[in-house]
């Protein structure tokens, strides 16, 4: 209950997430017993999943990298004055995306396993193609302003000090580059700071004056309702992702939330205040929480900075990672399993009979709430890596962020390539190690069946609009 609580008021705060709560908390666990430690830590990063949601709903500034697909659609939910359908969405779709992978993982785990070892850096360079490969589809309006967009943050990815060739690149002489910058960083000030910038112009509050404030826990639970394919796609979307080291939650809530599109008639409104969107990136981020515990309890490979923190719990606490967790000390992954199983169902009590009040916030005025965020975001990004730099930036972005918005720039498309940028060189640099005469992608199934569904999500829709179009002429 602590870790739960502790989590999702840190995940609230945009720039700090779930690392940084589980890190802090580590040194006070050597007092506690070894099973009890590393429940506390799995339900601080459970509750940090979903507490992201309540920040990138409210004021559009995603407390963690996972939520950040949430805005797309919450935020808008609440400018139309539905923040309270927002949120309970997001309360019920989180818990049911993880009870949901949870439940599967209990009774599959030992073969999944297997799966998540045919994983090389073919594949994990070729999923992260996959989710540049939805800006085809998230990018609104033009197309060349979503590949600019996107290809810019490609590019914002190659500053600083390659781990593959270890020789600096656009540092121009600052050592503070060395390090690169953080997609953390970007992400709170395309979102955070740039809506403070649009706010500050309107006046007023978030939700728009010619709109009252409606909504209810019952008609939130009805939109998850009639969109059970959405939430239970998604969910299994973000345990797949979750399972492979290096992807995570900050891939797979885009990948879901563009799987959602795609699978969406175009009059859907996406972007608009669509529930779809919300179920997407919720459902997906809490399936990865379980979906990530994978390879770092089978092989004690962390898939994220989160699972680093708890591979050092383990570790700590005399609990070694490796096939042992699944056979003669079965008990010790039971457990964090069922934790986590009665952790999303305090998450749904919680956050629909908690978190759903805070949706007052979007009736406050923004001459109070845009000092606040502000503060919050320097401090969130200051707190990242003690980097002065970093604040620097997060007001770059957030002016960047704010004219992308104003010039119908996608955002969306931006953040894919930052957040993708990293994965889609280190690997491709391995993945060239690899190959001989003929390129590694083509002598490996599951790299062919990839391949495959890239080709199916750019094609894609230029084959239904053709055959749309054929069929209207006949």
């Amino acid at each position: 209950m602590f870790g739960l609580v502790f989590g999702t008021v840190i995940g609230m705060i945009p720039g700090l997430g779930p690392n940084l709560g589980m890190a802090v908390v580590l040194p006070l666990t050597v007092q506690i017993e070894g099973i009890a430690a590393i429940l506390l830590l799995v339900s601080i990063y459970s509750g940090a999943m979903y507490g992201g949601s309540v920040a990138a709903i409210l004021i559009n500034a995603p407390g963690t990298a996972a939520a950040a697909a949430t805005t797309f659609d919450g935020y808008p939910m609440s400018r139309k004055g539905r923040a309270r359908d927002a949120l309970s969405i997001s309360a019920i779709s989180s818990a049911f995306g993880g009870a949901f992978t949870i439940v599967i993982l209990i009774f599959l785990s030992p073969v999944l396993v297997f799966i998540v070892l045919l994983f090389g850096s073919p594949e994990y360079f070729l999923i992260a193609v996959l989710g540049l490969a939805l800006i085809t589809i998230v990018s609104e309006g033009s197309m060349v302003k979503g590949l600019t967009a996107g290809s810019f943050g490609l590019l914002l990815t190659s500053i600083g000090l390659p781990v593959m060739t270890a020789e600096p690149r656009y540092t121009f002489g600052y050592f503070t580059l060395y390090n690169g910058i953080s997609f953390v960083v970007a992400l709170i000030g395309v979102f955070a700071i740039g809506e403070m910038v649009k706010l500050a112009n309107e006046q007023g509050v978030i939700a728009q004056s010619d709109v009252e404030v409606e909504g209810s826990l019952r008609s939130g639970a009805k939109e998850v309702l009639k969109n059970p394919v959405t939430t239970i796609k998604s969910a299994l979307i973000g345990g797949l992702i979750g399972a492979i080291p290096g992807a995570g939650a900050s891939i797979s809530n885009f990948i879901s939330y563009g799987e959602a599109m795609r699978a969406s008639d175009a009059e859907d409104g996406f972007g608009e205040g669509n529930p779809k969107g919300v179920i997407a990136s919720e459902a997906a981020n809490n399936g990865t929480v379980s979906g990530s515990l994978i390879p770092t309890l089978s092989f004690g490979i962390p898939g994220s900075g989160s699972m680093a923190v708890l591979l050092g719990g383990l570790l700590m606490h005399g609990i070694r990672p490796g096939p042992d967790l699944f056979t003669t000390n079965l008990y010790v992954t039971q457990s964090i399993f069922l934790a986590l199983l009665v952790g999303n169902l305090v998450i749904l009590v919680a956050g629909l009979l908690l978190f759903t009040r805070a949706g007052i916030i979007t009736r406050i005025d923004t001459t109070y709430i845009i000092p606040i965020v502000i503060c919050f975001a320097v401090l969130g990004s200051y707190g990242l890596r003690n980097n002065w730099f970093d604040v620097i930036s997060v007001f770059a972005f957030g002016v960047l962020g704010y004219y992308m918005s104003k010039h119908d720039y996608s955002i969306i498309a931006l953040v894919l390539g930052i957040v993708l940028g990293t994965i889609v060189e280190e690997n491709l640099y391995r993945s060239m190690q690899l190959s001989g005469e003929v390129p590694v992608f083509l002598t490996r199934p599951l790299s062919m069946l990839l391949i495959v569904a890239i080709l199916v999500i750019l094609l894609g829709p230029v084959i239904k609009n053709r055959w749309g179009g054929q069929k209207g002429t006949t």
